[in-house]
């Protein structure tokens, strides 16, 4: 006879409806000392209302339905906190590669060499102006690119290592 194993009983969603409920009905005092019951000491004193309600459910619904996967903790542990977003955008901008006019790209597409000229406002190819890049690659393909990464003006790896 082939063995059955038996899992964990699913949780109880209206069990945990029910006590997000009960939170909703407690003033920040009450959340505090719920705070302090669930996780063993105080809460932050500038945290408000909202917020404490929040954490409380959250830690609710994850000792109940469980919590994030180790890969999701790691990805979001990687992502680095929103202070520091500017600073990546800041970073990103810097990889970018500053042509003067008059240089020329070349690039061979379908066994064909496209050359691209840089003016002051834009890029020629084929007789026209275009605005970008991107423009130019989708003319010579067909298909959307990344104008810069397409003439090779981009890292090919996306490790985000900067030229």
């Amino acid at each position: 006879m082939p063995r059955v194993k038996i899992g964990p009983t699913p949780p109880d969603r209206k069990t945990l409806d029910v006590e997000i409920a009960r939170l909703r009905d407690l003033d920040v005092g009450g959340l505090r000392n719920r705070w302090h019951t669930v996780f063993g000491q105080r809460p932050p004193p500038h945290l408000p209302r909202h917020l404490l309600f929040r954490v409380l459910a959250y830690q609710f619904q994850a000792d109940q339905l469980g919590d994030l996967d180790g890969e999701s903790e790691r990805t979001l542990d990687r992502s680095g906190s929103p202070e520091n977003a500017g600073q990546r955008a800041v970073d990103l901008s810097r990889r970018t590669v500053n042509l003067r006019p008059g240089t020329t790209l070349g690039r061979e597409w379908n066994g064909r060499m496209h050359r691209v000229a840089v003016l002051a406002d834009g890029f020629a190819w084929n007789g026209k102006t275009y605005p970008s890049l991107s423009k130019v690659a989708f003319e010579i393909t067909g298909t959307r690119w990344n104008g810069p990464k397409f003439f090779g003006l981009r890292d090919k790896s996306s490790n985000g290592s900067s030229q």
